[in-house]
């Protein structure tokens, strides 16, 4: 089955979206991450399509064929959870799965909280849901130091100008290649530099894949993309009505063993914990083998948590049609 793809207008932006699946099945709405595009379900869509999922897979706003407000102010979560509200009701679905990575995954969190109305179940991956900070979030992040790649993203065309330096394909390649505990470069140095970038092709991407994704973002740039992370704060600020509020959806968390990040920013203890399960009551937990781009490199396994979990909900719905 074909993935196809459209575009539409939403929220007072174009949202390119690829398709696969039947359209009347039950729709699956998948959110991409950094640095990356719809392009990064490419091993999930074609698995929930031949399981009878309508996969949804748009390009966020400043990425890849979608459009890209060029006042970072546009960049909030709630910009973009409504990008994916208008999106719902674009296709009048009423309610809807989604399955998150990375910055993918805080957006699947926030519509599971701000709008469980419309969440059947919602699945995470290798960003678990944290509950609002006692101060914005650089601050708390200051400790770190200026290595730290969310504190350097903060300036506007900082990263850009570093990024600059390389082909777009390298800047990619650096990121998606990383095997490190913390995203921190040493003092003085950019986190791009600081970054390596192999000779040889990525065991889970091909060079044709990589040039696909390295065609979209030379054309769309960085800009957009950085835009979310210099938007951390003024998310906190925005968020204080929800202070302290759990996600009550049905919840399910995959965690990469070897994800960056893990340990620097207690993820895995709180996992491990039951942090996580206090702020996310009906939670399931998997943890598994893998980097951070945990879908790309073990797309079988990931499919099978996914689709092991959607099941549930799908045959649930039928069951008391």
């Amino acid at each position: 089955m074909a993935v196809r793809h459209w575009n539409a207008d939403v929220n007072g932006v174009s949202l390119h979206v690829a398709e696969q699946g039947p359209v009347d099945g039950p729709v699956v709405l998948l959110l991409h991450g950094f640095p990356e595009l719809w392009l990064s379900w490419r091993r999930q869509m074609p698995a929930l399509a031949a399981r009878g999922f309508r996969a949804i897979a748009p390009d966020l706003r400043g990425y890849g064929d979608s459009d890209a407000p060029a006042d970072p102010a546009a960049y909030s979560v709630f910009h973009v959870v409504g990008d994916l509200v208008a999106l719902l009701s674009h296709l009048g679905v009423p309610k809807v799965l989604v399955v998150g990575h990375d910055w993918g995954a805080l957006l699947a969190w926030h519509l599971s909280l701000l709008r469980p109305d419309l969440v059947r179940a919602v699945v995470a991956l290798c960003v678990p849901f944290f509950p609002r900070g006692p101060a914005p979030t650089t601050e708390s992040l200051a400790a770190i130091g200026d290595g730290f790649y969310v504190v350097q993203f903060q300036e506007p065309g900082r990263a850009e100008r570093a990024f600059a330096r390389y082909d777009v394909a390298t800047v990619l390649k650096k990121f998606y290649a990383i095997e490190i505990d913390e995203l921190i470069a040493p003092p003085g140095v950019e986190i791009i530099d600081f970054l390596e970038a192999p000779a040889s092709p990525l065991p889970w991407m091909t060079e044709e894949e990589l040039g696909q994704y390295a065609e979209k973002f030379d054309k769309s740039g960085f800009t957009g993309p950085l835009n979310y992370y210099r938007m951390l704060d003024t998310n906190w600020r925005l968020t204080a009505p929800w202070n302290g509020a759990k996600i009550t959806v049905p919840a399910k968390f995959i965690l990469a063993d070897k994800d960056v990040g893990l340990k620097s920013f207690g993820t895995e203890q709180y996992v491990k914990s039951g942090g996580l399960q206090s702020n996310v009551p009906h939670l399931e937990v998997a943890i598994i083998e893998g980097h951070h781009f945990i879908q790309q490199e073990q797309p079988e396994r990931v499919n099978s948590e996914i689709l092991s979990f959607l099941d549930k909900f799908t045959n649930s719905e039928e069951a008391s049609a």
